[in-house]
């Protein structure tokens, strides 16, 4: 694989450009009218202008990329994260064209993008899901839906099989409640996804979320990295992670990990990929599959010592993986705090000038961003500017580690959530472990 075209922007554009210089592959970036001054864009071999700063017309224009890549004689295209990377359209775009695409092969993009055909294939699989649908629920027999929703159990969820990011989907307590909910959900997943597919599950009370990272060559080798823990969220959005999760045996983590790692298998997957799971009173319960790079991946290459990158990389060229099971040795405790550009107190985006950077350093202190002094922070991206992560030889250790990192990190001239990550890992439940999907949402509701 000679060079790289990497179709995305910010810290995973800097991540995926780093992984090439290690593996001695020419880089591409792509950019917006916006972007230029975008680090990665200065570091790459190259860069191409592929379209106006709006997103439609650049970062998710499949032509202007496979144009980009073509000029350039790119010999493959890194999605990165968010964007096309989970659009198997695009990825067969990619390889009609002659490029590869560094991630799963667009059958299995599709299959995981669903979740009705997600769930089917992972109790194939024996991977454990939350009690639900076996498949679509149907609005012909509403009879048939309120049975269902009895035998399950109230409360339930009901779901868009094409949504994701906390859209398209809706808490039922009652089956009073259930039939309008159903047609309600099914407008707002037809809206906003064009797709009015949905499915129906058991609603758990106060789980975590907890998942397992795993890699495959699409040769039949699979294997499982350990979990994270992604539990401490706002508005479905993810604000703190950490590996391994709190409160996990190393006997649930090889039992759960290897129902992933064999259901990779089964798919014949290629690449990286994230099993999402919800997680209460000891038991693991399957919501998604991520087929691509996660933002948290870097507390799992802290605790195995594994680049997910560049084995991204090493697989899309057809080498089998180079990791075995009997490789991968959790060491130690990692901690992930998300670095937005926001309003302090609205938590609403605060894009501008950053007049002063300072990135914190120490034993076990790595910071993975793309800001600069002088770096505009546009209006029209999501609003995260890095991540600053930790390892510890335990966990205690690694949360003391992000306190001292959290009060060196200097982001002036536009607001940013460094003074709630200091609130969240000074919090006593948060320290305690084990604290679920709801905890922040309710702890800053009542500040």
């Amino acid at each position: 694989m000679q060079k790289i075209l990497i179709a995305n922007r910010g810290e995973i554009a800097l991540r995926i450009l780093r992984a090439c210089r290690e593996l001695g592959i020419r880089s591409v970036a792509v950019h917006s009218a916006a972007d230029r001054e975008l680090k990665h864009v200065r570091l790459a071999d190259e860069s191409v202008c592929i379209g106006p700063n709006n997103v439609a017309e650049s970062y998710l224009n499949i032509p202007a990329l496979i144009a980009a890549a073509e000029v350039t004689d790119s010999t493959a295209i890194h999605p990165g994260y968010g964007f096309l990377s989970e659009n198997a359209d695009f990825a067969e775009r990619v390889e009609q064209s002659g490029f590869v695409f560094i991630g799963p092969r667009p059958e299995s993009i599709r299959t995981m993008g669903d979740k009705v055909s997600a769930i089917r294939a992972m109790k194939q699989a024996g991977v454990p899901c939350v009690p639900g649908s076996e498949g679509p629920i149907s609005d012909d027999d509403p009879d048939e839906t309120l049975r269902l929703a009895a035998a399950i159990g109230y409360p339930i969820m009901i779901k868009s099989a094409a949504g994701g990011g906390g859209r398209g989907m809706r808490v039922v307590r009652s089956e009073a409640a259930l039939l309008n909910a159903v047609s309600l959900t099914r407008s707002e997943a037809e809206s906003a996804f064009g797709d009015g597919t949905l499915y129906m599950e058991k609603y758990l009370e106060a789980p975590r979320h907890v998942e397992i990272q795993v890699l495959a060559d699409g040769y039949g080798n699979a294997i499982h990295l350990g979990e994270r823990d992604c539990s401490m969220q706002r508005r479905h959005q993810k604000v703190v992670e950490e590996a391994p999760a709190p409160g996990i045996t190393e006997a649930q983590r090889q039992e759960i990990g290897e129902r992933c790692a064999e259901a990779c298998r089964q798919m014949g997957y290629r690449g990286a990929g994230t099993f999402e799971f919800l997680y209460e009173n000891g038991e693991f319960y399957f919501i998604e599959m991520n087929t691509r790079i996660q933002v948290e991946h870097p507390v799992t290459e802290m605790v195995t010592g594994c680049d997910l990158v560049a084995e991204q990389i090493r697989i899309a060229a057809g080498e089998p993986l180079s990791w075995r099971q009997e490789d991968i040795d959790v060491r130690g405790h990692a901690v992930e705090c998300r670095i937005n550009a926001e309003d302090p107190k609205t938590l609403m985006p605060c894009p501008g000038t950053v007049e002063h950077f300072h990135a914190p350093g120490g034993p076990g202190v790595r910071v993975d961003s793309h800001v600069y002094t002088g770096y505009a922070v546009p209006p029209y991206y999501d609003s995260m500017i890095g991540k600053l992560i930790t390892h510890g030889p335990n966990r205690d250790s690694a949360l003391a580690r992000m306190r001292t990192a959290l009060a060196e990190i200097v982001v002036s001239g536009i607001g940013t959530n460094i003074a709630l990550q200091q609130e969240i890992i000074g919090d006593a439940a948060f320290r305690a472990g084990g604290t679920d999907i709801h905890y922040l949402e309710k702890k800053l509701a009542l500040d």
